[in-house]
């Protein structure tokens, strides 16, 4: 429910009509250009708009003379939408409304095709450009004509936008209760209502209340590890940075600098969101795919940016981490039992101190687990409720040795039991082709070394706001596969 455009026409007797005020939205036009395909017209300028919508309603002097397309009887107007002929074009639905010598007219998004024209009860963009012009015309009415007064209302209208049809799409069209909360009830209020500094359409308001700004560090890795000789273990790592800046002023600047230890891994693939304003192009030119020495960099990334008002990624980056941080090995081996056995070693460069840290290990296609025999060097094992799942709980910190083990044996019921049918069941996880998925978190730890220093982000704003900084590294899609079955394989090592 967005609109394309709209325009304010004055009409006022003995005079030229003229637009008095007008707005598109480019983003909307996009979403037109899509939709319409073919049968899509773009917006015309204000002059052509003014002289082609006059014509079609027959208000210019030239056009006093019947006109067959516009004025015979076979087109009998029942709505207040006109189709505006532009060149070889056309624009429709045009919504026209008029008021006291002025002409309001909308142009609503249609999300199809234009030919031929859908009926209109089916386009909600009608509703959103009439609930758009009422609202306007009840601001504009003026009891008597005063040029000044409706300078001034005009002059609020851009400010008004922002919140009443944020992007082109209207939101609260009460355009007097939004002159009322802000505390303007007349010209002589009128310029508080009009920013110093032109606000942007992305930032539809301002916030008010207690500076701060929090900068957060996320780091992801995922990894796949076989135990085997022939096959090459694969991990990823990338990262997110999240802010959210509550400042006050319409367009603060913001400045974070992304720091990395001597011998941290470079940063690479950064993109970085739409608000950042400059960032060093050499920044921009590492990635995994080329390869390219990046090493010799090792930052600070700076982004300077004037932050929207929610929480957002200021940026996304990858990063070859030389080991992952836990490595295993799953062997899982079926005689008259399922035996099995885990081991995993923490590396010695990775901080040892987690908010979690668990290993599952499901079974699928075997049905539920009626007895375990099971010995774990630290940490407890636990059957899940759905009994095809154990969880071996590790807790907070591996021991000094940082590895820990279990092994034990794990009987079934079988494919007959009862109640088999509510077990899961996987079509590739059958015999030995089975897995272990680790769940970790560490606070305050990235494995790149990426961090933001507090004294480093600079705030151009009217108040010294509070910095607040963390990092942390998260598990995602970490698997070790039994060695003895099969496995999704992303590479094999070439044979020497």
């Amino acid at each position: 429910m967005s609109v394309r455009a709209f325009w304010l026409l004055g009409l006022e007797r003995g005079e030229a009509p003229t637009v008095k005020f007008s707005r598109q939205y480019p983003t909307v036009e996009k979403r037109a250009r899509i939709f319409n395909g073919k049968s899509y017209t773009e917006v015309p300028e204000e002059r052509i708009f003014l002289s082609a919508l006059l014509y079609e309603l027959g208000m210019t002097d030239k056009d006093k003379n019947f006109v067959e397309h516009r004025d015979s009887c076979c087109r009998i107007n029942k709505t207040s939408i006109y189709e505006i002929t532009i060149g070889d074009g056309i624009i429709w639905p045009v919504l026209v409304m008029t008021q006291n010598a002025v002409l309001y007219a909308c142009l609503p998004l249609v999300e199809q095709t234009l030919s031929p024209h859908p009926p209109l009860i089916n386009l909600c963009g009608i509703s959103a450009a009439f609930a758009l012009l009422t609202g306007l015309m009840a601001f504009l009415n003026l009891s008597q004509k005063n040029e000044s007064e409706m300078a001034t209302k005009l002059a609020q209208l851009p400010a008004m936008l922002m919140h009443a049809c944020p992007l082109g799409t209207p939101t609260d069209t009460d355009f007097g209760l939004m002159q009322t909360l802000s505390g303007s009830h007349g010209p002589q209020n009128s310029v508080s209502l009009v920013p110093t500094q032109k606000q942007p359409a992305w930032k539809p308001g301002t916030y008010k209340g207690k500076p701060q700004v929090n900068v957060s560090i996320t780091e992801q890795i995922q990894s796949m590890q076989y135990g085997k000789k022939d096959v090459i273990d694969v991990w990823q790592e990338y990262g997110t940075v999240t802010c959210k800046c509550d400042l006050e002023g319409i367009m603060p600047t913001v400045t974070v600098s992304l720091n990395l230890p001597i011998n941290g891994s470079p940063l690479q693939d950064i993109l970085v969101h739409p608000c950042v304003s400059a960032i060093d192009s050499m920044i921009l030119t590492f990635n995994s795919i080329d390869d390219m020495d990046d090493s010799l960099f090792n930052g600070p990334y700076k982004f300077p940016f004037t932050p929207p008002l929610d929480v957002f990624k200021l940026c996304c980056y990858t990063s070859q981490a030389p080991i992952p941080p836990i490595l295993g090995f799953y062997q899982m081996e079926e005689e008259q039992q399922l035996k099995i056995a885990v081991n995993l070693k923490l590396h010695e460069s990775v901080k040892n101190g987690f908010e979690y840290c668990e290993a599952h290990i499901p079974f699928y296609n075997r049905g539920p687990i009626v007895h375990t025999e099971c010995k774990v060097s630290h940490g407890q094992l636990e059957v899940a409720r759905e009994k095809s799942l154990l969880v071996w709980i590790i807790g907070q910190k591996f021991p000094k040795s940082l590895e820990v083990s279990l092994t034990g044996t794990v009987m079934f019921h079988g494919i007959g039991a009862t109640n088999h049918s509510v077990q899961p069941n996987d079509p590739f996880c059958t015999g030995l082709t089975a897995y272990v998925k680790l769940y970790f978190r560490i606070p305050d730890y990235t494995l790149t070394g990426c961090y933001v220093d507090q004294h480093s982000v600079q705030v151009y704003s009217s108040a010294k706001p509070k910095i607040i900084t963390s990092k942390e590294l998260l598990s995602s899609e970490y698997y070790i596969w039994n060695s003895e079955g099969d496995a999704p394989i992303a590479s094999r090592s070439l044979p020497s």
